[in-house]
């Protein structure tokens, strides 16, 4: 997300930090860029307008036009007004309440507000360990009330059973009866949309509010309709009592004007961002760390938690073990390869590490992911045995692992390659007392960041971030595998 604002914006501060110091067209010069970025990313115009104004007095203050590094001072004041203009601080949902909490989800036909409903009770039964019930209340669009409940059952999440012919005002008043009866800690109230914003709409929603009398109401919009995402929750806003907003398909929205916008125009916070189509893709939204992934400053507190997520403890403790012993043998090497896809693939790991945007754009175009996928699949092709010990693999041996797995004897060479390389680091890591050592060295943690852990306290994970083999011992958050930049370069 936010790729093409984020290439601008770099490009005009790289340009600032490479000079000594700044005169004041300098930096008025570098405003009006920035002003024409957030305009082409379909950033609303009054907006933008206040932003540059708020930022360019700021900017051409003596502070910045007589400090040591006055491009970076620009930068920060930049930074500081993106994360006023996404909302300053994250905001939670309202749950902490008597139960049951109700939460209303609204929004047009076709934003993904029965997904994104699904999607927010697998977050809160997962990871907030609340009892959740979905109800459906759209009686309108064809086998809405159906889709609710097939996605209750693949997100283990219960779901009002359906009555033919009850009108919405009815549904939330049974499901709020549900909810307290069974003990439920969140109701979600999934309600019915439109093509368009009209008064029948707005009637239905402040009718099953004067019912429902919820603790949240959810407003979710499509990202990628820009500005009409804007108008639809100003349009909503003026109706309903809104506390927050879910955009989705922010994935696929490389300008992010709606999610800029968002915030200013209609005074709600952005609460989550739906980032794919899977079950699992809701993220809070933390305007810090979004503001951080603009300026290419990287988000490694995000990438910290996703790796906290998705590691699995019993291999990640398996292979600390075996590293401590100077082992690695190619089924050690898989499980990080595929620790990397589960943490969202190259990518999105380069999008949230500092000084890697530009990176990025070599990975996704060279790579694609599918790096990835090829590695897997030449280790896959190879026999237990040859995994457990990839000495045996000679040239015959190589040439069938190369048939197999739809790759060349050269790519598995560069694996091999890679492997041993991989290899010889965790002997000499072995050498130097074992990773408890080399963690003392830099403060007494893991691999990960130097002291094992990050600023503000966050903890790593054993090991340092999983799925990022080579640690980072030299102030850098990680290494990719050694040889790795081979097969990107392919």
């Amino acid at each position: 997300m936010f790729e093409s604002l984020s290439d601008r914006l770099s490009s005009v501060f790289d340009r600032l930090r490479g000079r000594g110091a700044l005169s004041e067209a300098d930096v008025r010069a570098a405003m009006r860029e920035v002003r024409i970025a957030l305009l082409e990313a379909d950033v609303a115009l009054p907006v933008v307008r206040d932003f540059v104004d708020r930022v360019t007095e700021q900017a051409v203050g003596q502070q910045v036009l007589r400090s040591v590094t006055p491009g970076q001072q620009v930068v920060k004041i930049v930074h500081d007004a993106l994360v006023e203009m996404l909302g300053s601080d994250e905001s939670e949902l309202d749950i902490d309440v008597t139960p049951p909490a109700v939460a209303m989800v609204v929004g047009l036909q076709g934003s993904g507000k029965t997904t994104t409903t699904a999607k927010l009770a697998r977050r809160l039964s997962t990871k907030d360990r609340k009892k959740v019930l979905m109800a459906s209340l759209d009686v309108n669009r064809p086998a809405a009330q159906e889709q609710l409940a097939v996605l209750g059952t693949q997100t283990q999440v219960a779901t009002l059973p359906i009555i033919a012919g009850q009108q919405p005002v009815e549904i939330a008043r049974r499901a709020l009866q549900a909810a307290r009866l069974q003990g439920y800690d969140v109701l979600l109230l999934d309600t019915a949309g439109r093509l368009h914003v009209d008064q029948a709409l707005m009637d239905e929603m402040k009718a099953v509010a004067e019912v429902a009398r919820p603790n949240e109401v959810l407003l979710v919009v499509d990202a990628l309709t820009g500005q009409d995402a804007v108008n639809v929750a100003r349009s909503f806003s003026e109706q309903v009592d809104l506390t927050g907003v879910i955009l989705t398909r922010m994935d696929g929205d490389a300008r992010g004007g709606a999610a800029l916008s968002m915030r200013a125009v209609t005074g709600k916070p952005i609460k989550f961002a739906g980032t794919g189509e899977g079950i699992d893709k809701l993220e809070g939204f933390h305007p810090e760390r979004v503001a951080g992934r603009i300026l290419g400053m990287g988000d490694v507190v995000s990438l910290v938690e996703r790796a906290a997520e998705t590691i699995q403890a019993e291999e990640a403790e398996a292979l600390a073990k075996r590293m401590a012993k100077g082992q690695f043998d190619l089924n050690d090497l898989r499980n990080q390869l595929r620790q990397m896809q589960r943490m969202g693939g190259l990518g999105a790991l380069a999008s949230m590490l500092p000084g890697m945007k530009k990176m990025q754009g070599a990975i996704n175009a060279a790579a694609d992911d599918k790096t990835l996928v090829r590695l897997d699949a030449m280790i896959g092709s190879m026999t237990p045995r040859e995994r457990a010990r990839p000495e045996l693999m000679n040239a015959k041996r190589k040439i069938r692992v190369a048939k197999g797995s739809g790759t060349t004897v050269q790519e598995v060479n560069r694996l091999l390659k890679m492997h041993q390389e991989m290899a010889t680091a965790m002997k000499k890591i072995r050498k130097m007392g074992g990773l408890g050592k080399l963690g003392a060295l830099f403060g007494g943690g893991g691999m990960g960041l130097p002291g094992g852990g990050l600023p503000g306290g966050g903890a790593l994970p054993p090991g340092g971030l999983p799925g990022l083999p080579g640690g980072g011992g030299g102030g850098a958050p990680f290494n990719l595998p050694p040889g790795f930049d081979k097969f990107i370069k392919k």
